[in-house]
């Protein structure tokens, strides 16, 4: 008599794709507000630093709730975290949108309320979501995977200012803000209807889960803490040179809508189709996660300083692009060694922590650089090379892959068949083959093995 098989699940790849909806909705919060900030700001009689903390409320507020979220996911699940605060992040869009279109000039303070409730829900998205990733893949498919989320998060900075900018000129500024319920709903339904999770095991209470992910710091902190660092740097330089970037065009230009975004969109570009292209090539190259990631802060230091350096349209556009591919390449090898750092019952909590850093480093990224270009238009090129490059001296001395990773051995393997992995005793190395497509994949749609 055959021996049993549990039921297959729904294919890993789909799950992904229903995933990747998430990041991409959440980068919408901040990249697609960015080109009608300056309509906010006339409209509401504020300045730019003022205009630049609808940014900094929406990222803050993300950040504070963060831990809170990452605990959830470990002890209850992650689409009982995930699926609710897409909703949340929905409705603080309507408050925000609610205020802008009736309260007019007076409206600032409940835009900015609706933004925190935004943020609280942001919490629960992306950051939730990577681990969710992280527990469906294992060895090189995982940086792939972890390549095309980050690629999807790369995509909503793509598509972000365009459809931003359109909104805002076929309709109204603050209908931006629905735009963000408007999403959030069906992708929500797509996270609840179309994945599931893997087996593993449940984070313990309170206590002794915040004993484990302090044991996690004490024996990684160093390295892991340079990850942070190199994350949220990516992060702050990029949107505050967005930030530069919207406004410059338009107060120095007097280009705006559309035609604005267009221009904003291609050093977020560059980004999205390396992170992808990266993801793909480190699946079978685990060991260059670290020289990928010095390769692209010296790459973007290098777009920052020719911006810097030569005061031209065409050094200012090749250094953004430069810059967005210097970023693209460093972001999955730092999402597969952050994910990998931890266990599946604490590895929320890691992702979150992350996240949160990330969020800060996109506060902060608006108003700085709006301060900034007060001075001149160098300013903040020069400033965005020398905290690259203090990123880049973390990376070379305090990252060491070897000391982060996880034994893949040391978790329960979700869907072990699937992925060809081999469970192992502590010690114990755990081999698992390259990646290719899995067996659930429909007939015809897997190509033969030469």
């Amino acid at each position: 008599m055959g021996q049993l098989k549990a039921p297959a699940g729904p294919n890993r790849w789909l799950q992904l794709a229903a995933l990747c909806t998430v990041p991409l909705i959440m980068v919408l919060g901040n990249s697609m507000l960015i080109p009608v900030l300056p309509d906010m700001g006339r409209v509401m009689n504020i300045s730019k630093a003022t205009t630049g903390l609808a940014v900094t409320a929406f990222s803050l507020s993300a950040g504070v709730a963060i831990a809170v979220a990452g605990f959830l996911a470990d002890r209850y699940g992650r689409k009982l975290v995930v699926v609710p605060s897409l909703v949340l992040y929905g409705l603080g869009g309507i408050v925000s949108g609610l205020a802008g279109w009736r309260l007019g000039a007076g409206g600032f303070t409940m835009v900015m309320v609706g933004r925190v409730i935004q943020g609280i829900g942001a919490a629960g998205t992306a950051p939730v979501a990577m681990a969710f990733v992280g527990d469906l893949f294992r060895g090189g498919s995982r940086v792939t995977a972890l390549g095309i989320f980050e690629a999807s998060n790369g995509l909503g900075k793509v598509i972000s200012p365009i459809l931003g900018a359109l909104i805002g000129q076929v309709f109204v500024w603050w209908a931006v803000f629905f735009a963000y319920a408007l999403l959030a709903i069906p992708f929500a339904l797509g996270v609840w209807f179309l994945t599931r999770e893997p087996r593993r095991q449940k984070a313990p209470p309170a206590r002794e889960y915040f004993r484990q992910v302090i044991g996690i710091f004490r024996q990684k902190g160093v390295p892991l803490v340079a990850c942070f660092w190199a994350g949220t740097v990516a992060l702050f330089v990029l949107f505050g040179v967005l930030f530069f970037l919207s406004e410059h065009l338009e107060n120095a230009h007097g280009i705006d809508g559309v035609p604005k975004g267009v221009r904003i969109m291609w050093p977020v570009l560059a980004m999205s189709v390396v992170s992808f292209s990266s993801g793909l090539y480190l699946q079978n190259h685990k060991g260059l996660l670290k020289p990928a990631v010095i390769a692209g802060l010296i790459m973007a230091i290098g777009g920052t300083l020719l911006i810097a350096f030569i005061r031209v349209d065409w050094a200012f556009y090749t250094g953004l692009v430069i810059a967005g591919l210097g970023t693209g390449l460093q972001l999955p090898g730092l999402n597969n060694l952050i994910t990998s750092s931890a266990r599946s019952e604490q590895r929320a909590m890691i992702t979150s922590i992350y996240g949160a850093v990330r969020f800060i480093g996109v506060a902060f990224g608006p108003p700085i650089y709006g301060a900034l270009m007060r001075r001149s238009e160098a300013v903040p090129f020069w400033f965005s090379a020398g905290v690259l490059a203090s990123s880049l001296a973390a990376t070379l001395l305090l990252i060491r892959p070897e000391q982060l990773v996880e034994e893949e051995g040391e978790e329960e393997e979700a869907g072990g068949a699937e992925t060809g992995g081999k469970r192992g005793g502590p010690g114990r190395t755990v081999e698992i083959p390259p990646w290719e497509p899995p067996a659930d994949v429909p007939l015809g749609t897997r190509a033969p093995l030469h």
